[in-house]
């Protein structure tokens, strides 16, 4: 429990550098524009993000493998940037806009909106792992 915990937290701090490096990556807090709606909002969206990274990245991966191979291992950014794109679209479920990328409308998919979320997943991977290497040198993790 500790550790889902803590893999929320860090989640919702790389979605807000994310947010606060990449120009079409937003989050619209729920409720309001209150510092503990923003807080709340990134924190929802981050164990969103961990539960489909938990539940669907490893199936995703497994059936990917191939293609791991062949591009030897690249396909992984374009895989989290779909993933994050899940994530966007699963927060819409829950509120309107909540999550955004830009490019990504209730049509479909366009090739910009993948390019930024390629973009915002590889942000979310640095500061996750810097995250995470703070909390294990503090030993929370």
């Amino acid at each position: 429990m500790k550790r889902f915990l803590v893999g929320t937290a860090v989640n919702a701090l790389g979605l807000w550098l994310t947010t606060l490096v990449i120009p079409s990556v937003h989050l619209n807090p729920y409720g309001g524009a209150g510092l503990w709606q923003s807080i709340l909002s990134y924190l929802f969206v981050g164990m969103i993000f961990g539960l489909v990274s938990a539940t669907i990245a490893p199936v995703v991966k497994v059936l990917a493998f191939p293609l791991y191979l062949l591009t030897f291992g690249l396909i992984s950014l374009v895989i989290n940037g779909a993933l994050l794109l899940l994530v966007a679209w699963l927060s819409r479920l829950f509120g309107a806009n909540i999550f955004s990328i830009d490019g990504f409308t209730k049509e479909g998919l366009t090739i910009q909106s993948l390019g930024w979320a390629i973009l915002a997943a590889l942000v979310m991977s640095v500061a996750s792992f810097v995250a995470r290497s703070i909390f294990k040198a503090l030993r929370i993790l």
